[in-house]
Formats: C-alpha cells, structure tokens, sequence
C-alpha cells in the first residue's frame, strides 16, 4: 500500500473512531441523567461535522494515492520501452506487449505519450508491427519512407507519416 493510501485509510478509520467514541460518550452522560434527548443531538451533529471532514479528506488520498500507482506503472512500462528499443535498435510490438503485459493499443498509446514529451525519435511500422530507433537529426530531413521510397508527410506534432505504406515516424 502506497504512503497516501495509509495516511488515507488511518484518517478514515480516525474518522470513525471521532464518532463510535462520541456516541459511546454521550450515550453514557444520556444513561447517567446529564443529558438529555436535545442535547444527545446536538452532539451527534458535532460529531458528523468533525468525522465527516476528516473521513472525507481519507478517502480524497485513498483515491488519489491508486491514480498515483497507477501513473507511476505507466511512466515505468514507458521506461522499459525506451530501453528496450535502445539495446536492441528495433523491437517488435508483440515481444513489447508480451514483456509490458499490455495490449497493442496500449504500446501504440505510450509510444506517441513518447514522443509527444520528445523522449522517443525513431519510426514504427504499425503493419509490420515495428519499432525502431533512429538519431532525430537523421530523421528531420526525411522526405521519403526509409521501408517503401513513398513520400512521407507531417501527420502531427514530431509524427511523419508514409503515405504509401503507413509507418510512422517520430522526430
């Protein structure tokens, strides 16, 4: 359990422990005569408005610390498909999906997540089903597919595309 989800789920229990004691507390002065019915409610409203807050903050942490988990195994399969394809020059989606337990759609996502934060240049053949790693400074002058001969053009931010034979390539 990560650190946030602890301090989330120590506030929660916190919370409710703020209002089993405050009943067992005025319970007993309702039992001993020192209190009566209003009296009985006005403290349980005191005790809603102090758990309540508290309660709730341990579930906003709860929450936040697993989306937190989660972007973190995202940032590390990413790393892994970074270093990946700089030992091996080119890497096979399937062989990646295999290793990262995670569907194409999934690698096809990270990869442009990549190159959008221009940690990725190189080029992918999604047909063939390629990776490969490539030098950007090899890659701004391209005017034709390094796979066909076709033209390629701009398909989006870092993205060049073939026209003829779809691979992607990413500066």
């Amino acid at each position: 359990m990560k650190p946030g989800q602890v301090a989330g789920v120590l506030m929660i229990v916190g919370g409710a422990l703020v209002v089993v004691v405050g009943l067992i507390i005025l319970a007993a002065l309702m039992a001993a005569g020192g209190l009566y019915v209003a009296g009985f409610a006005v403290g349980v409203v005191f005790l809603v408005i102090i758990a309540l807050p508290l309660a709730g903050a341990g579930i906003f942490l709860w929450i936040k610390a697993g989306q937190e988990g989660k972007d973190e195994e995202n940032a590390a399969k990413q790393r892994k498909i970074l270093e990946m394809v700089a030992t091996r020059g080119e890497l096979r989606i399937s062989d990646a999906a295999i290793e990262l337990k995670a569907s194409r759609d999934q690698i096809q996502s990270w990869v442009y997540n990549l190159v959008g934060l221009g940690l990725f240049s190189g080029y992918i053949n999604w047909d063939d089903g390629m990776l490969y790693s490539a030098q950007a400074a090899q890659l701004k002058g391209l005017e034709t597919c390094k796979k066909c001969g076709g033209k390629v053009s701009l398909a989006g931010k870092g993205v060049i595309k073939c026209q003829y034979c779809g691979t992607d390539y990413f500066v």
